[in-house]
């Protein structure tokens, strides 16, 4: 064979390689190249020894062949993929994560490569049940309507703040449980709107209310044992607006009566007697007047709730809003720690809620006398470093409802600090209804490799040797 028609082989096998490492990622083009001519180079040696009728080298070769073969089996063999990598694991693709995860990074504290990543809650009632409402921690969206990319009145550049990537309903299917909604009167209705001095304008308004509320009302009539929670920031001024809204969305039928809440910090109704009642919808308004005149309760009469905004993010502290009792007192029996910046910014959130999420939740709990909140409110709840929002979580519904490090570990029926051993962080087992329909970051940074098509190439190349080998 001459040297022509050896490198029009070579030349071959690289172009099929080059086929099968497009699903790689490589950090440069340089490096891209570098790996090529290394590869080329391998590849005429190889070839030549081959060619060669001496058995020493014809020996060597094949013993790089085998082993070159043993290694890429070997690597395809224990590489994640196809929906079996777990929490933290690399990933190249989003179908690389099992349930409940998706595969995203964060740059904002200099992680670019991908990893699986948490982005649905466990919801403890299915691992612990039948305990009084204001024993479990429940997640939050701030702004729960206001969205990344939904669509603005015709004609108008929505000039405001964004909170979330998702549609409420997605939200509630990944394990949101409690919505904060912003409602204003606006065009002879009632609209969601993100605004300012109490008025909602062309340029901040969203929706009508009554769309993302008929979205709660087919959640919970497709998932008959689950709970919601709407907590209202009320500019609403029309008569009898809210509670007409709500029955026009058909919720009535869920509400919780206010005449039934505790007053006076005891225990709430357990959640399977809240299930049974089908009293499965507790709505909150932040007028007080509202609650003699519609029914609806007012917020701070029931729950304690810690500064929004930068104050209840600042290391350190957890100081109370201004309407709400001491965060530390027994007048109440629900707790809201809201954890989200003044100004949200979508690719800080990941940072956001990692170590400082943590470092925050053991602030609030000593402020509010050891007690862990009902609610944590946060702003992108699917934006992590890996567990996020979510591991925070399961740590507070573990501590509280068993005694454990992670509700995970929660064993149903068991005595108090009875803990299953679950060290290591697994896809979320419990809650599989939800997607990821957001615009949740996915990076085109450097990954490890991904080849779902190795032992085409594997096969190519033993054939290709085979083949040389007869021709010889």
């Amino acid at each position: 064979m001459d040297v022509t028609s050896l490198h029009s082989i070579t030349s071959l096998l690289l172009y099929f390689l080059g086929l099968q490492l497009l699903p790689l990622r490589v950090t440069s083009f340089l490096s891209l190249l570098e790996f090529s001519r290394a590869l080329h180079k391998h590849a005429v040696a190889m070839l030549v020894c081959f060619m060669d009728s001496r058995g020493l080298c014809r020996a060597y070769a094949t013993s790089y062949l085998l082993l070159t073969l043993l290694s890429l089996f070997l690597f395809h063999s224990t590489a994640c993929s196809n929906g079996n990598c777990q929490v933290l694991d690399s990933c190249a693709t989003p179908t690389d994560c099992g349930p409940g995860l998706y595969c995203g990074n964060c740059p904002a504290l200099g992680k670019r490569q991908p990893i699986c990543t948490r982005g649905q809650a466990n919801i403890p009632t299915a691992i612990i049940g039948g305990l009084p409402f204001n024993k479990y921690t429940w997640l939050v969206t701030h702004n729960s309507f206001s969205i990344v990319d939904a669509p603005a009145l015709p004609g108008v550049q929505r000039l405001t703040f964004f909170n979330q990537e998702d549609t409420v309903t997605n939200q509630l299917r990944n394990g949101v449980r409690g919505l904060m909604l912003d409602m204003y009167d606006f065009n002879n209705d009632i609209w969601l709107c993100h605004s300012f001095r109490g008025q909602c304008f062309n340029f901040t308004a969203f929706q009508p209310a009554i769309n993302t509320l008929k979205e709660v009302e087919s959640f919970l009539s497709q998932n008959p044992t689950e709970i919601v929670t709407i907590i209202i920031e009320d500019y609403v001024h029309t008569p009898k607006g809210l509670i007409n809204l709500f029955t026009s969305a058909g919720l009535d039928k869920y509400w919780f009566p206010v005449t039934k809440m505790p007053k006076k910090g005891e225990d709430w109704p357990t959640v399977t007697e809240m299930v049974q009642s089908n009293y499965r919808l507790l709505v909150f308004t932040s007028i007080a007047s509202k609650e003699s005149e519609e029914g609806i309760a007012y917020q701070w009469r029931y729950m304690v709730e810690n500064e929004a905004g930068d104050p209840g993010v600042k290391q350190g502290s957890c100081p109370n809003r201004k309407e709400s009792q001491p965060l530390n007192s027994k007048k109440a029996s629900l707790f809201l720690q809201n954890y989200f910046p003044t100004y949200p910014v979508e690719d800080d959130a990941c940072k956001e809620h990692s170590t400082p999420l943590a470092e925050m939740a053991g602030t609030c709990y000593k402020a509010a006398g050891n007690v862990m909140p009902n609610f944590l409110a946060v702003n992108f709840y699917m934006r992590s470093d890996g567990g996020g929002v979510f591991d925070i979580l399961d740590k507070m519904n573990g501590q509280t409802l068993c005694g454990c490090n992670t509700v995970q570990a929660c064993q149903a029926g068991a005595p108090f600090g009875s803990c299953k051993n679950v060290a290591v962080p697994r896809s979320p087992p419990t809650n599989n209804m939800g997607g990821f329909t957001g615009s949740v970051q996915f990076s085109s940074a450097a990954s490890i490799v991904h080849c779902p098509n190795c032992l085409l190439f594997k096969l190519f190349y033993l054939s290709l040797m085979v083949f040389l080998l007869l021709l010889r």
